[in-house]
């Protein structure tokens, strides 16, 4: 079973006016401890996403500044091996846990997005290495989100699956410990840390230990 840092960081690429300055802010994330970034790009423009994608990666080997950073692709297999990423992370609209896992292989990550017990039993049953349950609080980083499931959903969550758990939609500085104290083994944030990233997470940190 994989081990999920505490903080989940989301590198969405909507909030960031170039690339320079997409990778900047996943360099201060790395810098503030983050071990484990996703890159998030819902426009569909495929080149872009893997121009991002494959200069993230380098900028990872490069030691990014910390070393061992873990980089997971939201929504698209296809470009999860094509920029040599980690795993990727897929919803409840895109490919099959199955069918990503017959892309990806054995060893890269796989997680899976979940909005209610029904869901997550099913992805329990998959070869996903991690669920996530969400939204937990009210969220403005999706155009039409999920009924927030609060910290109660998380709780029952944590009752259906063993699996490492990722808590989405929401969550600050302010509430990410309850939410671990609920049963979630790490939080996946985009808006707060926007400003400051570096010392954001090293403060998301703090307060998850």
């Amino acid at each position: 079973m994989i081990s999920l840092p505490r903080l989940y960081a989301i590198v969405d690429s909507s909030a960031h006016q170039s690339i320079r300055e997409l990778v900047a802010f996943a360099r201060e994330l790395a810098a503030g401890g983050c071990s484990l970034i996703q890159y998030r790009n819902k426009s569909g423009n495929a080149r872009v996403m893997l121009g991002h994608a494959k200069e993230l990666r380098r900028q990872s080997r490069a030691g990014m500044p910390a070393p061992h950073v873990r980089l997971i692709m939201n929504d698209r297999a296809d470009l999860c091996l094509a920029a040599d990423f980690d795993g990727v992370h897929v919803g409840q609209d895109d490919l099959s846990p199955e069918s990503v896992r017959a892309i990806i292989g054995p060893d890269r990550w796989l997680g899976v997005s979940t909005h209610n017990p029904e869901q997550l039993r099913e992805a329990d049953l998959t070869s996903a290495d991690y669920l996530a349950i969400g939204p937990v609080f009210a969220t403005s980083s999706k155009e039409d989100p999920d009924p927030a499931v609060g910290l109660e959903g998380v709780r029952r969550a944590r009752a259906v699956t063993r699996k490492p758990l990722v808590a989405i939609g929401g969550i600050t500085r302010a509430n990410a410990a309850s939410v671990i104290e609920a049963g979630a083994d790490s939080v996946a944030v985009i808006s707060d840390l926007l400003r400051e990233p570096r010392k954001s997470a090293e403060e998301f940190f703090c307060v998850l230990r």
